[in-house]
């Protein structure tokens, strides 16, 4: 399996408000399956969040020649976006829960994002974690609680970037030419997996994987697996 890949290294990021911690649980059995070393860079938190990663990505394509690069939501926003701008340095794309194409928009990610950034604005990063917790399932909560945190006094300002910086459009996307898996959940609403599948049908090598949010909230690697799965499909010796 990895003789096909052809990449050192994967490189996959966090979504607006989520960590490194939620990529690896994500991320870090299907890959480790497939013997492809797992690298997850921390967010900065604050404005800096997402040319933070894309330097990040800069710097590892340069040590490492090409990289398989990816992420979930936001995080998969920017590996998009560095794809685009690095085709001799790209040797793949892991695209978990891409959430809109081109401008923002009213995506409802972008709107969620908003929303949380103002209640953080208004209550801190703790009123916020207590008040998003009271509605959402056990294992969000947890996930919502350590990475909010963590993020602390740059929560709100990393939420705005996310919220306001366009994805790369379908036009885009189709001048990405690697291997390209891209995962969706059938019955996220912030996530449609219509995007997902728009995403999929620009990208010239493009595959769709599906799993759900009930999946995921019992098995992280569900998701992994529907995207990673994907990208398999993909390559140029996969039946």
């Amino acid at each position: 399996m990895t003789s096909a890949i052809h990449v050192p290294a994967a490189v996959l990021l966090p979504g607006t408000g989520s960590d490194e911690v939620f990529v690896r649980s994500v991320f870090g059995g299907p890959l480790a399956a497939l013997g492809v070393p797992l690298i997850t860079p921390a967010p900065v938190a604050g404005a800096g969040l997402a040319e933070a990663f894309l330097a990040e990505l800069d710097g590892l394509a340069d040590r490492y020649g090409t990289v398989l690069v990816g992420g979930i939501s936001f995080g998969a926003h920017l590996a998009a976006e560095w794809a685009v701008a690095n085709p001799g340095r790209c040797g793949g794309l892991l695209a978990a829960l891409p959430a809109w194409n081109g401008e923002s928009g009213s995506a409802p990610a972008a709107l969620a994002a908003t929303v949380t950034a103002d209640l953080v604005a208004a209550s801190g990063v703790e009123g916020a974690v207590t008040q998003a917790s009271a509605g959402s399932p056990g294992w969000l909560a947890a996930e919502l609680g350590r990475a909010w945190r963590r993020h602390g006094a740059g929560l709100e300002a990393g939420l705005r970037v996310a919220a306001g910086r366009a994805a790369p459009t379908l036009e885009a996307l189709r001048g990405v030419e690697v291997p390209a898996g891209v995962g969706g959940c059938s019955d996220d609403p912030i996530h449609p997996a219509a995007v997902a599948r728009k995403w999929a049908g620009a990208l010239p090598r493009g595959r769709y994987g599906e799993t759900t949010l009930a999946a995921l909230g019992v098995d992280r690697e569900s998701l992994g697996r529907a995207t990673v799965l994907a990208f398999l499909r993909a390559l140029p010796d996969a039946p």
